[in-house]
């Protein structure tokens, strides 16, 4: 009996409460997305040396540019920093969030637009009988759901809608689709 109080005491209380808080902080500062490890005000070199060379990189229109480390075609992320005139860093985020997308405007924003704010995206789809060409980005709706996000252009190239679709590459009905012709 005294053995048995002796041990629920000691894994009860205040420090194991502190010991899984601190273990848990410490597992998530672990899993720490890229753009959370640069600093604003830093030069250019310094990204590129946290997180290597940049697949993408695009023009800004205030004389900077903006470096972008997608991790599509099967990641759901992309890093944008934008560089300012000066060569320092003074916007780091991860683009593809519902949040961003929110930001296109229909009507107003061209392929070029949705270019250097997203990236290239995953997969380009035309349809000739609707005048469209779609493009695709994979991303996490709210980090939960496995979601393509889908910018319609007309002909001239002007984004006439969007649409939210749920990702085949995660549908548990498709997978270990080859499986089956095997």
């Amino acid at each position: 009996m005294q053995i048995y109080l002796t041990f629920r005491s000691f894994f009860s209380g205040s420090w194991l409460r502190n010991a899984l808080t601190a273990t848990a902080i410490s597992t998530l500062a672990a899993c720490a997305a890229p753009w959370q490890n640069v600093q604003f005000g830093l030069d250019q070199a310094s990204a590129i040396a946290k997180l290597g060379q940049p697949r993408e990189m695009y023009e800004l229109p205030n004389g900077g540019k903006r470096l972008m480390w997608p991790s599509q075609p099967f990641g759901e992320t992309t890093t944008a920093i934008d560089i300012d005139a000066d060569g320092k860093i003074s916007r780091v985020r991860q683009v593809l969030t519902g949040r961003e997308f929110e930001r296109a405007q229909i009507g107003l924003w061209t392929r070029h637009d949705v270019l250097i704010n997203f990236g290239e995206p995953v997969e380009i789809a035309n349809f000739p009988r609707m005048q469209r060409e779609v493009w695709s980005y994979r991303y996490m709706d709210n980090d939960v759901w496995y979601v393509l996000y889908n910018f319609y252009f007309d002909s001239n190239g002007i984004l006439r809608s969007m649409q939210q679709t749920p990702d085949p590459l995660h549908d548990p009905g498709h997978r270990n689709l080859f499986r089956r012709f095997f």
